[in-house]
């Protein structure tokens, strides 16, 4: 979990040689018969623990939900997502990771900044992909935020080594599930009527 600017323009800069990258995945679902999805990065433990991350995180406590390239929900339907509603359209998703052990899913309208703004020297294939707001979360997007959700917190039966969002068909609408460590974190996707 590459949380603060400075620790992921040093690993940046470190090399211009190819950068290698993340996985990236996408969770899908249907909603009332719209699309929605989250698209994201998928960084691994590789024999770290998820505490020690969770120790590493700024002091606003605000994680990219991901790796690399911002994290992204797109929903082509309006959304209640516990309890808040999240219009039509598409979002930068991060995770509030507060000490108390409680987590929040983050619903944001600002979709990042460039790679290229951030870091000059940027390989071409990444210079526009746009990054998360790793110089400040409440300092630079606080303002733009849609919606804080309450997730619910689980402990996994299976510790989860790569980072996964997943979708499953739910009571009203859909699941979304967030997994990483010996956590998961989840919430109903509902159609907003």
């Amino acid at each position: 979990m590459r949380l603060r600017f400075t620790h992921v323009a040093a690993l940046l800069a470190a090399s211009s040689l190819a950068y290698a990258q993340s996985p990236r995945g996408t969770a899908a679902t249907t909603v009332d018969g719209k699309k929605v999805s989250v698209e994201y990065g998928r960084p691994s433990l590789k024999g770290r623990k998820l505490d020690d991350l969770l120790k590493q995180l700024p002091s606003d406590r605000i994680w990219r939900a991901g790796d690399d390239q911002v994290t992204t929900l797109t929903t082509e339907t309006d959304l209640i997502i516990g309890g808040k509603k999240i219009p039509a359209g598409k979002y930068s998703v991060y995770v509030y990771l507060p000490e108390d052990g409680s987590r929040h899913l983050v619903i944001n309208k600002d979709l990042g900044i460039p790679l290229v703004k951030i870091w000059d020297k940027a390989p071409a294939n990444l210079a526009q992909e746009p990054w998360p707001r790793l110089d400040g979360y409440q300092k630079n997007v606080a303002d733009k935020e849609v919606a804080r959700i309450p997730l619910t917190k689980e402990t996994v039966s299976a510790p989860v080594e790569t980072f996964t969002i997943d979708t499953a068909p739910g009571k009203e609408g859909a699941l979304l599930k967030l997994s990483w460590g010996n956590e998961s974190w989840s919430s109903q996707l509902k159609p907003a009527k």
